[in-house]
């Protein structure tokens, strides 16, 4: 997934962001409410992890202007306080999870695979094609019940295009999906990642679409 971090603590910021990139993320961080809202308004992200205190605009105020804007992405808020009314109106402003500080990484890492499944495939964890099978916990690909041996951009490319099977993908989404500011990744390279998944996936009838010009498409078995 790419996820947006806003917190202000340089710190805290840090070492969640080490943390999610070790999963396989895409992450970006600003520091303030403002910021946030303009990364949220100009990018596109599968979660939002979202620290209550943030400067200048709070993150309940954050929170709720995206949710006025009839976004959907999940939210795990983030906050010093425990309460039972900070839960409440969190939850009320349209969090989908709460998490108070200090937290363990392991803690946080799991919310983050919930979140997912929950946003993503209808709360199961294991997507299946044909004979193609991917665990989003265990971020475990298998084929025929051998696992497959993946790069970690070549296990977030096919990640990409199991959870949008029989649609097309453009080569835009997926280097938006894969990049974090400042890095860079090619449409060349994607097409580098894309080659290598067919050469694994299609002697087993799991095959790659390719429309010129514009994306792919991971094909839907008849049967599935």
């Amino acid at each position: 997934m790419r996820i947006l971090i806003a917190e202000d603590d340089a710190a805290l910021a840090d070492g969640v962001s080490a943390s999610l990139r070790r999963c396989g993320h895409a992450v970006d961080w600003v520091r303030s409410g403002p910021e946030a809202e303009a990364a949220l308004q100009a990018e596109a992200f599968d979660l939002l992890i979202l620290d209550i205190g943030l400067p200048k605009k709070s993150g309940l105020e954050v929170l709720q202007g995206l949710r006025a804007r009839d976004s959907r992405v999940p939210v795990l808020l983030l906050t010093g306080f425990d309460s039972v009314s900070d839960r409440v109106r969190g939850l009320d402003s349209g969090a989908d999870d709460y998490l108070a500080k200090p937290f363990d990484l392991a803690e946080l890492e799991a919310r983050v695979r919930a979140l997912a499944r929950r946003a993503m495939s209808g709360g199961t964890p294991l997507i299946r094609l044909g004979p193609l099978t991917y665990d989003q916990v265990g971020r475990v690909a298998r084929l025929g019940g051998e696992p497959i041996e993946l790069s970690a951009r070549e296990l977030s490319v096919l990640e990409i295009l199991l959870l949008r099977a029989g649609r097309l993908v453009s080569k835009d989404q997926l280097v938006r999906h894969l990049c974090e500011w400042g890095e860079e990744v090619s449409p060349n390279a994607i097409e580098v990642y894309v080659h290598r998944l067919r050469r694994k996936l299609e002697p087993r009838g799991v095959r790659i679409l390719t429309v010129r010009g514009v994306g792919y498409c991971l094909q839907k078995p008849a049967a599935s």
